[in-house]
């Protein structure tokens, strides 16, 4: 089962571009470290992307924490115009690819999401876009939004599970978006095929799921993912849960009940959440960084497998 080692990193407030927030925690494994993107917010909410580097034998020691983003946000009327927020790392030759949610401020409704992708030359310091526009967005038959990517290279496909967007819902007088997580491939990790392919498909209709990780562990695939309630779901009843589902193939996909021992704490940083999983496996351990309460406000913690 999992078992929960706690609370690892919050944010001090002691950068302008980094108030609030420790979203998404995202694991690069270095030789001598494990290095966690993950996404802030300034006073405004606008969400950049920066790390944290982690003692390997033990995740709760801290080694060092950077101190500026890894990259601004996009010029005015782009998709990252108002938000990059980290979705998943990956080593490339002697490159470092960050697939990432780029955020822009919607009128009607409240933002608009899009997958894009930036590619770092410094190790992970420093990431430039590899287009200024999204490399998985709306389609016609994906008409709201694309976010959270994590990206496997399996055999000579590249593969995409992310969030999309299936339309927003009035709750209380505000709109609340409703996404699931789907499909797409590549043979690049440049463009991509999206076939409207559901991994995922909602318990009931005002289920949002998202954020995948996915790995494959002997003859299956393995996906962690998080999934909210419509209603109540700002650290209330409805708040996120990490789920779990096994596939033969990484396509069709069979949920699975809870990961044991995954539960809000009942106090403490995640007392009323938990978020947005990514698992790694080295030296033989499969740990889980993920957030907490108020969708990473209060940071992000990690736990173990112990079989």
């Amino acid at each position: 089962m999992w078992v929960q080692q706690g609370h690892i990193f919050k944010p001090s407030g002691d950068f302008l571009w980094s108030q609030s927030h420790a979203q998404v925690p995202s694991c690069l494994v270095l030789q001598d470290r494990l290095r966690i993107y993950y996404t802030t917010r300034d006073e405004q909410g606008r969400s950049r992307t920066s790390f944290i580097d982690l003692d390997q034998q033990n995740p709760s020691k801290i080694l060092s924490i950077h101190d500026k983003p890894v990259m601004e946000l996009g010029t005015s009327g782009t998709h990252d115009e108002d938000g990059v927020m980290v979705g998943c790392i990956i080593e490339r030759d002697n490159e470092i690819w960050m697939y990432y949610t780029g955020w822009s401020c919607g009128v009607t409704i409240p933002y608009r999401v899009s997958v894009g992708l930036a590619i770092s030359n410094d190790r992970g310091l420093t990431f430039k876009r590899a287009f200024i526009g999204p490399v998985v967005d709306r389609t016609p038959q994906e008409a709201f939004m694309t976010m959270s990517p994590y990206v496997l290279q399996d055999n000579d496909t590249w593969r995409m599970w992310y969030g999309s967007g299936t339309g927003w819902v009035s709750v209380d007088d505000k709109q609340e978006p409703l996404y699931i997580i789907k499909e797409a491939t590549s043979s690049d990790g440049r463009t991509w095929r999206q076939d409207n392919i559901t991994s995922i498909p909602p318990l009931h209709p005002l289920e949002a799921n998202t954020r995948p990780s996915v790995m494959k562990i002997g003859d299956l695939y393995h996906m962690w993912f998080s999934y909210r309630d419509s209603i109540d779901y700002r650290d209330g009843q409805g708040s996120y849960r990490i789920g779990h589902a096994i596939s033969l193939d990484g396509t069709i996909w069979q949920r699975q009940d809870d990961p044991p021992g995954l539960s809000p704490s009942g106090n403490g940083w995640n007392s009323h959440m938990m978020a947005y999983p990514n698992v790694i496996q080295i030296d033989g351990r499969y740990i889980m960084f993920h957030n907490g309460n108020g969708f990473g406000a209060s940071g992000f913690g990690w736990s173990e497998w112990i079989a």
